[in-house]
């Protein structure tokens, strides 16, 4: 199979869809690899270094996009990669699809088949695409976050540590999985206050165990949410539905009960952000003050240590792209199961049903897509 890597586009994204390492493995099982020129640049991957691992080069987007058999990304195709998209041809990389109609219906007019990272699965049912993405996500929230407050930047200016015979911040992280456990642990480690709600008892348990008792913990309700935020100073929304568009968990209402100057850091904006009042922000323009509280809402946060992110999210995806070069995407997912829950969109239908409902479209399951489209 030809496998192209075009280079990213979205505003100050330097992350890349395979590094020297993944063609490497790629063409040792017999496939041919076209990277963008320039693709891997910004985090120190020339051409050379694909070349050397037995890449083609191609001289733009639309050269990678009108020859590859398979599209391998980062992040969520542009309004001009939607369209330099043809039919048959698979797409792999994150979409994050229910908060996005606009992206949804460039995908569906293409007739491409578009496998999301953030949907496939694994047997212990979490998401290994979507996880080391959450881990730096989670991490540099509080990196945001702490940033923030400070007070040239429109905080209260308050140090999340404080220091001795001065409190330290009040964070709240609304969410206990990876993005939550790993926002709470670095707010910790920094000396916060630091308290973590989930409506889920077995992760409290486990957090408290495992911290014992640095991070609080409490049952997330919309009481005990309202009044914990009155006294944050930053809150980090962490909060997942898979697929599915975030819920808005702290509302306007709830934003003007909070300090003057506290920080909103919202994760969860690449599903449409659990904050009322968040938008997506980028890494040009990241913050804005809504009610005197500021709001850090970048949709591709990791990007701001794309070098990092990038070696973490390809270590994870590589397996499946073999799997999607090796077989092609039909007999990969009549394989894998996991991989099946990764199809999204596909020859014209949406086929992950928590997408389907938020955007309002028929679902079509992809057991039925097998049974109907030939194989490539």
């Amino acid at each position: 199979m030809l496998v192209g890597v075009p280079k990213e586009i979205k505003n100050h994204e330097y992350r890349v869809g395979m590094t020297p390492a993944g063609v490497y493995e790629l063409v040792r099982h017999g496939h041919q690899i076209l990277v963008e020129t320039k693709a891997g640049l910004a985090i120190g991957y020339d051409d050379e270094d694909y070349i050397k691992a037995g890449a083609m080069i191609a001289k733009s987007a639309e050269e990678v996009f009108a020859k590859a058999e398979m599209i391998v990304k980062v992040k969520e195709p542009q309004a001009v990669e939607c369209k330099m998209l043809r039919p048959g041809q698979i797409l792999f990389t994150y979409l994050h699809l229910a908060p996005d109609p606009e992206q949804a219906k460039g995908l569906l007019d293409s007739d491409c088949v578009a496998i999301a990272y953030e949907t496939v699965t694994d047997i212990n049912g979490g998401l290994p695409l979507l996880a080391p993405m959450s881990e730096v996500a989670g991490r540099l929230s509080i990196q945001a976050g702490a940033h923030a407050l400070e007070r040239h930047k429109g905080g209260c200016g308050v140090l999340l540590g404080g220091v001795p015979g001065v409190k330290p911040a009040n964070v709240i992280v609304i969410g206990g999985g990876v993005v939550g456990i790993n926002a709470a642990r670095m707010a910790a480690g920094l000396g916060a206050d630091v308290t973590l709600f989930d409506r889920n008892l077995n992760v409290l348990k486990k957090i408290d165990n495992d911290f014992g008792g640095r991070i609080k913990t409490i049952y997330s309700n919309h009481m005990n949410l309202e009044k914990a935020i009155r006294s944050a100073h930053l809150v980090v929304g962490a909060v997942l539905i898979p697929g599915a568009a975030a819920p808005k968990l702290v509302s306007r209402a709830m934003l003007k009960e909070m300090k003057k100057g506290a920080v909103l850091v919202d994760v969860a904006i690449d599903q449409g952000g659990c904050f009322e009042t968040s938008m997506p922000t980028t890494h040009e323009n990241p913050t804005y003050v809504v009610d005197d509280v500021v709001h850090y809402c970048v949709a591709n946060m990791p990007g701001a240590v794309a070098k990092t992110s990038t070696l973490a999210l390809t270590n994870a995806t590589l397996p499946f792209v073999v799997e999607l070069a090796d077989k092609g995407w039909k007999q990969a997912i009549k394989d894998n199961p996991h991989l099946m829950n990764g199809l999204n969109v596909c020859h014209g239908n949406i086929t992950y049903y928590a997408v389907a409902r938020d955007l309002g479209y028929t679902y079509v399951d992809p057991n039925t897509i097998l049974s109907t489209v030939a194989y490539n």
